[in-house]
């Protein structure tokens, strides 16, 4: 238990960025160009699929995520994308897996992570999540701090995890912008972006932007700041869409006549969101906090994606169920702070079954070592709640870290399903993802077999694994 709450400690001390940074009370988040369109979108994803081949798995059981479970069902991919599932399918052109007694799931999807942006191990310079110099800082994005070498990338794939997505820390009222990437190895972190995935937006209410800043002296220091700094900024952000709409609706000839609105990154942020763009996510334990921030989102009209963390997200189940807002919460991290005190074991639970089962409820990590073992949080809040008396099966709660995850980053369209049509982010795992002794054997990423379980040729490996050694020795060798 004292290691618990030192590593729940620790966690919070380093997301929040505390007190003893240098703060510079100067943002430059105005752009050069006075262009208010680009002819391209910047630093859009150069993903590109590892290489895969025709692949028919044989005899496995499933769990779709679409709650759903299947015995002894066969699944044909190519190019990346699952073509046929049924049984007893015949392909001579395939590489054949026998999975016979074995599990085979959707990709693993964290939407809560900071692999990258702290990476671990790590010293102090390395800590680039938290731009803890302002309570507005959403012209940031957190992409521009991860760093593609993080050795938490292979540990997560080993764990079955094909997606993540990044988010900025928690300091600020307006933390920044997510990005949401593959799981493959690459040296520059657009390789890894996911296509087509929307940004978020972070947004966090609660203790930490008022002890952050309140501790400088300057607001917000309390909750009622907090909502007051929120107000003004989306009071601005009206403001300038309405200034850049007003532009784009004006013929050639009069566009001629003026100078376009100047682009303000922070503002070009909290505009996406107003224009359905960029989904927000939202740090918020408290049950009254979550209903001031939906009651916020309704004054400007955007919508929340999710809460994250969440703990008391049981006391307003319905509330979210009936806003489609989702929950991304712990199994059982809790009691580490004030606001995260007043927690159920039951609380995933609570909130999948809202409204007769019309929750969304995922499991998230938030955590270095959380992030390996996604399948055993599950299994955790899984049994948490049939013990509250929740009548839940494995084929659903096994959406709780796919298809929920993928619902919430913008990306259900192209994966967190094993469905035709889809992205062939898959998992084979030698046993029930739900117990404690499954480890994936195969994770396929866009069909490709991106982790097999004791073939070296498969194993990541990033600069950190290599060590520092002599470069024209052991290194040149590899």
């Amino acid at each position: 238990m004292k290691n618990h709450l030192f590593l729940a400690f620790s966690m919070l001390l380093i997301y929040s960025c505390s007190e003893d940074f240098e703060v510079s009370k100067s943002k430059t988040t105005d752009a050069p160009e006075k262009s208010t369109s680009l002819e391209r979108e910047p630093f859009e994803s150069n993903y590109k699929p590892l290489e895969s081949e025709r692949t028919l798995i044989k005899s496995v059981n499933l769990y779709d995520g679409l709650g759903n479970e299947y015995s002894n069902f066969d699944v044909l991919f190519d190019d990346g994308i699952i073509k046929e599932i049924g049984k007893d399918i015949v392909d001579n052109n395939a590489t054949i897996i026998d999975a016979r007694g074995k599990w085979l799931t959707p990709g693993l999807i964290d939407i809560h992570s900071h692999m990258g942006v702290y990476p671990a191990p790590s010293v102090r310079t390395s800590s680039d999540g938290n731009e803890a110099t302002s309570p507005n800082t959403a012209e940031v994005w957190a992409e521009h701090s991860v760093w593609s070498q993080d050795p938490q990338f292979s540990l997560a794939l080993k764990g079955g995890v094909t997606a993540f997505h990044v988010l900025p820390g928690s300091a600020n009222l307006f933390g920044g912008r997510g990005a949401t990437f593959k799981n493959i190895p690459r040296n520059i972190i657009h390789d890894m972006k996911f296509p087509g995935a929307p940004h978020s937006l972070k947004m966090a209410c609660g203790e930490n932007p008022k002890r952050v800043y309140g501790n400088r002296g300057s607001a917000p220091s309390t909750r009622m700041g907090n909502m007051a700094g929120y107000r003004n900024a989306w009071i601005s952000a009206v403001d300038y869409q309405k200034r850049q709409n007003e532009y784009i609706e004006k013929s050639d000839e009069a566009k001629e006549l003026v100078d376009p609105p100047r682009r303000n990154l922070e503002l070009d942020t909290l505009a996406g969101v107003l224009s359905g763009e960029i989904l927000v996510q939202n740090h918020c334990y408290r049950a009254d906090e979550m209903a001031n921030m939906i009651e916020l989102s309704k004054e400007f009209n955007y919508k929340i994606t999710a809460f994250h963390h969440a703990v008391e997200a049981y006391k307003i189940a319905d509330l979210l169920a009936d806003e489609g807002i989702c929950g991304a919460l712990w199994a059982d991290w809790w009691g580490f702070k004030h606001e995260a005190y007043d927690m159920v074991p039951a609380n995933i639970s609570i909130v999948d079954q809202a409204r007769g089962g019309k929750g969304c409820a995922i499991v998230h990590s938030d955590d270095e070592v959380g992030i390996q073992h996604l399948n055993q949080e599950a299994a955790k809040a899984l049994s948490a709640g049939l013990r509250a008396g929740y009548e839940i099966s494995k084929a659903r709660a096994i959406q709780w870290i796919t298809s929920n995850p993928a619902k919430a980053a913008g990306i259900l369209d192209q994966t967190g399903t094993i469905e035709i049509g889809k992205d062939a982010d898959l998992v084979i795992w030698s046993k029930n993802p739900f117990s404690v002794y499954a480890l994936a054997e195969y994770v396929f990423i866009d069909g490709a077999e991106a982790f097999v379980r004791g073939e070296k040729q498969t194993q990541p490996v990033t600069d950190f694994d290599l060590g520092i050694i002599n470069p024209s020795d052991e290194r040149a060798s590899l």
